[in-house]
């Protein structure tokens, strides 16, 4: 059975589903690894390392693949080029993106979607987003501090001392995790911020302070760990209160997010008014609508003296280590699917079950049913 890696093609997107050191595990499965020209060069894998580790480089990999390994999504040329009955394992979005999921189903494409993978223990090791919030958090406090016009940390020199900056945090979970921790490393005062009561113990095991509203809201955490939707009251009590803390900071990077809803809004344009000039917003939920209400998606704006990053795909701007992460998320599932040199998919798996999307031209759902 073969292992396609192809060259990603999303516009910015520098990661790659394979890295060198990983194909050796996959030949372990005995599978042929199939890497096409150039896949990882924008993460600094040059082709000669595939090739020594074992893969074969090839022009195109889509019609000789069984199993084809992307980071984003596909094209339409690209499904076009699927050899029927393959699968593909891919960061997909698939509740915005059903005309794709239905194309690749037509092709009899077996999709498994790496965003549902649930979240229970034995599937850590191949959580793709987390491993990727976690690069995301931490180049949003560089981004951060390259756009302030102050140093982060103390300084204390022959022409005095330079205080710290503040930082809030806004969500703790992985990324916003990451991003107190960097911002800690970097010698900043930090604060984090999350509905879930039950976060309070990790921020502050980082060094953090925790800032604590009360909401009227019991329990704000669903069984998957995740943030619930707040009612419309909550959200606007929620506004009020950030809107008066946050003028204390020079710092605020979010990072909430709900799945498969848009982003909730923690910040209006009245709040980023009532900010010190100079101060910064890096919104990592930006791609998802943004926390902040003046967020434009993919650009760097200044509204009222305030700049405002809603850059998207940051871990696309560390792409070895991102690529590294991934990976070996990948890996770690495929030695979960494949048996035998076979694609030995088990749908009582809650795994299997919960990435697929797709399987022989139907919908998961039914595939499930049928198991």
């Amino acid at each position: 059975m073969k292992i396609g890696i192809p060259k990603e093609t999303a516009a910015g997107e520098r990661r790659v589903a394979l890295v060198p050191d990983l194909v050796a595990p996959l030949r372990k499965l005995g599978l042929e690894v199939l890497v096409e020209a150039g896949a990882g060069t924008e993460a600094f894998f040059a082709d000669a390392d595939y090739e020594k580790a074992g893969a074969k480089i090839v022009p195109k990999v889509f019609g000789e693949a069984d199993i084809v390994l992307k980071v984003q999504k596909p094209t339409e040329k690209e499904v076009t080029a699927f050899r029927e009955g393959a699968a593909l394992i891919a960061l997909l979005q698939p509740a915005s993106n059903a005309d794709l999921i239905q194309k690749l189903a037509q092709r009899k494409v077996t999709v498994f979607a790496l965003e549902l993978l649930p979240r229970i223990s034995r599937a850590q090791s191949m959580d793709a987003l987390s491993s990727q919030a976690n690069v995301a958090g931490y180049k949003a406090v560089l981004i951060a501090a390259t756009a302030l016009g102050k140093y982060l940390p103390m300084m204390t020199t022959a022409a005095g001392t330079i205080r710290p900056a503040k930082v809030l945090v806004l969500g703790a979970g992985v990324a916003g995790l990451q991003a107190i921790a960097t911002a800690r490393r970097l010698g900043a005062v930090v604060w984090g911020y999350d509905v879930r009561a039950v976060v309070k113990e990790q921020i502050e095991s980082l060094g953090a302070k925790f800032l604590e509203f009360d909401l009227g809201v019991k329990d704000a955490q669903d069984k998957g760990g995740y943030a619930k939707e707040l009612s419309e009251e909550a959200k606007r009590k929620q506004q009020q209160m950030l809107g008066e803390k946050t003028k204390e900071f020079d710092v605020v990077i979010t990072t909430a997010l709900i799945p498969g809803k848009p982003a909730p809004r923690l910040i209006t344009k009245e709040t980023v008014a009532g900010m010190k000039p100079g101060s910064v917003i890096v919104d990592l939920a930006a791609e998802a609508g943004g926390n902040c209400e003046l967020t434009e998606p993919g650009r760097e704006v200044v509204k009222h003296g305030v700049t405002i990053i809603g850059l998207t795909n940051l871990p696309s701007t560390l792409p070895t280590h991102a690529s590294q992460l991934y990976a070996r998320n990948v890996v770690e599932l495929l030695k979960l699917m494949v048996k035998d040199n076979k694609l030995n998919l088990d749908f009582n798996d809650e795994i299997i079950k919960g990435t697929c999307v797709t399987h022989d031209g139907q919908d998961a759902r039914a595939v499930s049913v049928k198991a």
